[in-house]
């Protein structure tokens, strides 16, 4: 696991670097599949991707490079006791804190990938592409499912990007790439239930994403069948059974268990403000816990998993 302090392990994270110039050619990239109709209309999704930004932070004008990172994240498990019995349900890479701090990222940075003193490392605006940039950097690749895969890490990552005045001598800029198990392969559109994953082009229909609904307030649409629930939040049917991802899937980290008591005040609706707090820290900062507003997507979420 991931330190809280100091520099990342090295066999914990992956990194590419890029010159700034190939911003330009990922608008390029998204502006073409778009064009072709390849990206959802979906609102929700649509909101999402708004006001993307192809150039570096207004603190760092003078950017030359892009470092991409990714670094490992397992899925985690925990239990839910309710009804006399342990209910071991997953909450997938990305919704919980992983502890890495950011001061961590940048010494890992200036120390293990810039390895010159006295440049400065900025995070880049929220709204960078990273999937994009990490597959253009070479650093992972789509597989049909849309997700990015780093080598030995697969889909279990958590990506990261910024901007240095540094110059680096290379440049990892490259063409699209997709999984070689790919080609051969249809598990992860056998395993969705909602007909998302649309095979070529390796671009998903997000509208039919259960991803999508389980991350934002409202009753789940009808055509989502109850089967099709899988995680706390996002979804894990295509990421479980990945070829790709067998060795990622056999690292899991556990949380605390969550006990009858708060399980079934979960499930009714009726935490305060402390307890939330409570609950949030067992699950390390998983998104619905972060306000008593969100808490009702985590109170119908586990009701739709649970089938209380």
């Amino acid at each position: 696991m991931i330190t809280t302090s100091g520099v990342i392990p090295e066999s914990e994270y992956k990194s590419r670097v890029l010159s700034v110039r190939h911003l330009q050619e990922l608008r390029d990239d998204f502006r073409s599949i778009d064009d072709e109709g390849h990206i959802s209309d979906n609102e929700t999704f649509r909101s999402y991707i708004s006001g993307v930004s192809y150039s570096p932070p207004e603190s760092m004008p003078e950017a030359k490079s892009i470092i991409v990172i990714a670094v490992f994240t397992p899925m985690a498990l925990v239990n839910f006791h309710y009804n006399g019995s342990a209910h071991e349900l997953v909450i997938p890479p990305q919704y919980y804190e992983t502890g890495l701090k950011e001061v961590q990222i940048i010494e890992t940075i200036q120390k293990n990938i810039i390895l010159e003193s006295g440049h400065r490392v900025v995070k880049a605006n929220p709204s960078v592409l990273l999937k994009r940039l990490a597959v253009r950097s070479g650093l992972a690749r789509y597989g049909r499912n849309n997700i990015t895969y780093v080598d030995e890490f697969g889909s279990f990552i958590t990506l990261y990007a910024y901007f240095t005045d540094f110059q680096f001598e290379r440049d990892d800029w490259t063409e699209v790439k997709m999984l070689e198990e790919c080609s051969n392969c249809r598990t992860c559109r056998n395993k969705c239930q909602t007909g998302a994953i649309r095979g070529d082009p390796f671009v998903i229909d997000v509208g039919k994403c259960v991803t999508l609904y389980n991350e934002i307030s409202g009753e789940f649409p009808d055509w989502i069948p109850k089967s099709a629930h899988n995680a706390l939040m996002g979804c894990m049917a295509c990421q479980m059974y990945c070829p790709a991802n067998k060795s990622s899937v056999s690292r899991p980290i556990k949380f605390e268990d969550i006990t009858q008591d708060e399980t079934t005040a979960i499930l009714e609706g009726v935490l305060n403000e402390d307890e939330l707090k409570s609950l949030s820290s067992k699950l390390r900062g998983y998104s619905p816990t972060d306000s008593i507003e969100s808490f009702p997507i985590f109170t119908r979420n586990l009701k739709v998993l649970l089938n209380p």
